[in-house]
């Protein structure tokens, strides 16, 4: 059972490894260290206390994952750092791809009366502009129906649910392609040996690189063939 006192400090890290192990089943103290942008020891220190409390599980050379207790811990931080990304997006016309950098900042000086009125603001949203779910205020995290798109068979017509990188430069591209969460196009196919996939949006076909495919999930729309 969990029984450490929460800090600030430890929710954000238990954010961020949950966000890490939607897409691993370990997570690497590196990766977190690269993530939260402190020192490894740091990290180490970190997890065991976060271990001691009964927040996370640790296999030596293998990685972390959260316990039950940890991921409900998460919730808060995870709420409040996306609904700041809307805030920042809808009210102060930053675009996406700015957004996830400076909410790690600016959530810092908001109390829940603020995150409140945040949430009011942008329209009670269930998304970030990423597409990422928003766990409501009882720490629920909402149920996301998605599929890599790399794992999708040819032939359907599929809607963009989330866009899973923060890298700037991805991030603007897929806006230069309007591939933003929403958007709707039919999967043609894709290349053998993880070559590029082929797309039709807007009336054109589309080129898009293996590697930068990894990053979009997707709702099945309609099976056309």
């Amino acid at each position: 059972m969990a029984t450490e006192t929460i800090s600030p400090t430890m929710r954000r890290y238990a954010a961020e490894i949950y966000r890490l192990q939607q897409d691993q089943e370990d997570v690497a103290l590196a990766d977190i260290s690269e993530h939260v942008e402190t020192s490894p020891q740091a990290v180490s220190r970190m997890v065991k206390r976060l271990k001691k409390g009964g927040y996370l599980n640790h296999e030596l050379y293998r990685g972390v994952r959260l316990t039950p207790e940890g991921e409900k811990m998460a919730m808060p931080a995870l709420r409040r750092h996306r609904l700041v990304e809307n805030f920042l997006v809808k009210a102060m016309a930053y675009n996406w791809a700015e957004a996830h950098e400076y909410a790690d900042t600016f959530e810092l000086g908001i109390n829940d009366v603020l995150e409140d009125r945040i949430d009011e603001l942008t329209g009670h949203p269930t998304r970030c502009p990423h597409g990422e779910p928003i766990p409501n205020k009882n720490g629920v995290m909402p149920e996301v129906n998605d599929v890599p798109l790399i794992e999708v068979e040819t032939g359907w017509q599929v809607r963009i649910s989330r866009v899973r990188t923060h890298e700037y430069d991805k991030l603007m591209y897929f806006a230069e392609l309007d591939m933003v969460p929403g958007k709707e196009f039919y999967f043609r196919g894709c290349a053998p040996f993880k070559g590029p996939l082929r797309l039709y949006m807007d009336n054109k076909d589309v080129i898009l690189g293996h590697e930068l495919a990894t990053a979009l999930w997707v709702e099945l729309v309609e099976k056309k063939e």
